[in-house]
């Protein structure tokens, strides 16, 4: 009957999680609390940086202190560390990476006051995340196979192993410089965005392009016959010109982008598959942020053996704060429970939000049934911004933190981009109840709760609900279930029967550069500051003044 604290913090999205007695009870970024996006830089300067807030706010919520923690986890283990010139990697400074993450006691001493140094547990990084996968999903107490890719960990960038209950045997492990991540944060920076940060542009470019690179890919990039992989260095600038941010991309950089989307999935398929022959397994976990790539999920769901893929929807370091703290309860004897969905952040009372409301002075109501206000709202073209219960984990908005439009005009798309100030390139994603699902969309797993895998639209419904269908005729659908989201269920069936459209635009609530809103403060700025119809917030509203 362990209390497990998890801390994330030495390379980017810092991040913390409580678990108790096997459950997890809360989690959350930094991010929300500093309204710092991503927490800090992933710099070696920055990597003393702590999740002081998420974790103080994890505490308070279980009504725990400090002292009564059995345990608190650090996502790297400095003791598995090489220097980075050893490694091959260019990063001169990494040694105070190092240094922070051997000093973890008493920075996390000194930022939790009463806590006993030896209380403080270094879990290996893709331990870490494999923890955050295997452990917190529905597999978690039988056998799950388990794939970890990302930019690196302690020396490694990749992990490929088989849990069997909390135990963990791994099969193989890719030593750096090779890693899939950080060739993918390469090509970021070539495109112009910002590495470590906006991969997720990359993924989207792609489906303008197509993969005329893919011969010099995979001569760079391969799988090694032996659960590992190849990425030798590739001359972006002979492909593409390198682009300043902000400068206009060509069809040579979308082809680009589309060669390397290609080839990650070629060799994540061939990585999975080679797994699934060595264990003879059926279910797959998978984390790492390279698993935020739901082109590349899709595909290994299709065509590398697996009956059911799992990815954890704080697939990237901020899920190791889950993992460190699932991995130490289960080695400390705990029977884990899966996560009980990401809505795992802050929530605040009605009374709570009426107080921020008063102390705005904005104009309010409380009318009798939000959604079915919202859903007359959407049906008649309005943006709306949507704020319920707790807030999510992770980088996906899942209906707790969203911005809400009408799917059928496609000038929504540039519409939502323009709101959020965001490149017009980006796709928005739809929602739709599960049960409905399958009418309208087709190929990829469904129900799809956590937006981590690409669907086909149906091809008639793609002029249905333009706003959702990209470029490549695929949507990132989120489904819901009446039973776990009865307030955004009712939100949907309202709209169906106002349009005959079972689905709704939703995209996360937020601008560019900033993170996603968490509080009632965050709302209430984000809805004054952007052209938004309605703000739905708890049981009650903001309306835009002139607007119905």
């Amino acid at each position: 009957m362990a209390k497990v604290l998890g801390i994330n913090a030495l390379f980017h999205d810092p991040a913390a999680a409580l678990v108790v007695d096997g459950e997890t009870v809360a989690a959350a970024e930094e991010e929300r609390f500093s309204r710092r996006k991503h927490g800090h830089r992933p710099v070696p300067f920055a990597a003393w940086e702590l999740p002081e807030l998420a974790a103080r706010w994890c505490l308070a919520e279980a009504g725990l202190d400090v002292a009564d923690l059995d345990a608190v986890t650090y996502s790297f283990d400095p003791g598995l560390a090489e220097p980075a010139d050893e490694l091959g990697l260019d990063d001169p400074w990494d040694h105070l990476r190092q240094t922070y993450a051997r000093e973890a006691r008493g920075f996390l001493g000194t930022a939790l006051p009463g806590l006993d140094p030896a209380a403080v547990r270094h879990v290996p990084h893709h331990v870490a995340h494999g923890a955050s996968s295997a452990l917190a999903s529905p597999f978690v107490g039988g056998d799950v196979d388990v794939l970890v890719l990302d930019g690196r960990g302690e020396c490694g960038s990749h992990l490929a192993g088989t849990y069997r209950g909390p135990d963990l045997t791994v099969h193989a492990a890719q030593r750096l410089p090779h890693s899939l991540g950080l060739l993918y944060e390469d090509l970021t920076a070539h495109l112009g965005f910002l590495r470590s940060s906006d991969e997720y542009k990359v993924m989207a470019m792609a489906s303008y392009g197509t993969p005329r690179f893919l011969g010099e890919l995979r001569e760079r990039v391969h799988h090694d016959g032996a659960g590992g992989f190849r990425t030798l260095p590739v001359d972006w600038q002979a492909l593409a010109k390198r682009l300043r941010p902000g400068e206009e991309w060509t069809e040579d950089h979308a082809d680009l982008a589309a060669s390397v989307q290609a080839r990650l999935e070629e060799v994540l398929v061939e990585l999975a598959s080679w797994l699934r022959e060595r264990s003879g397994g059926t279910r797959l976990a998978m984390a790492g942020g390279v698993a935020l790539n739901c082109v590349a999920n899709t595909r290994v769901l299709e065509r590398s053996g697996y009956d059911e893929v799992w990815v954890q929807p704080a697939a990237g370091d901020a899920g190791t704060a889950l993992g460190g703290a699932l991995h130490v309860a289960g080695q400390l004897g705990d029977e884990l429970r899966p996560m009980p969905g990401a809505d795992l952040g802050r929530g605040w009372t009605d009374d709570e939000v009426e107080a921020y409301l008063r102390t705005a002075q904005v104009p309010y109501e409380r009318p009798a049934d939000v959604a079915e206000e919202v859903a007359e709202c959407l049906a008649a073209d309005g943006v709306v911004a949507w704020f319920q219960g707790r807030s999510e984990f992770g980088p996906r908005a899942l209906g707790h933190r969203s911005l809400l439009a009408h799917p059928g005009r496609r000038e929504n798309l540039e519409r939502l981009n323009d709101v959020k100030g965001r490149e017009q390139f980006r796709p928005v994603a739809p929602m739709v109840l599960a049960d409905r699902a399958p009418t309208v969309f087709s190929r990829g797993p469904l129900p799809s709760p956590y937006m981590l895998f690409v669907h086909d639209v149906a091809p008639e419904w793609r002029d249905r609900i333009p706003a959702v269908v990209h470029v490549d005729g695929t949507a990132r659908v989120q489904t819901v279930d009446r039973a776990d989201e009865p307030l955004v269920a009712r939100m949907l069936e309202g709209f169906e029967r106002r349009t005959g459209l079972p689905v709704v635009v939703n995209t996360s609530l937020n601008t560019a550069g900033r993170p996603m809103v968490d509080d009632p403060r965050d709302a209430l700025e984000c809805f004054g500051s952007a052209p938004v119809t309605l703000l739905a917030i708890g049981p009650f509203l903001v309306r835009r003044r002139g607007r119905p």
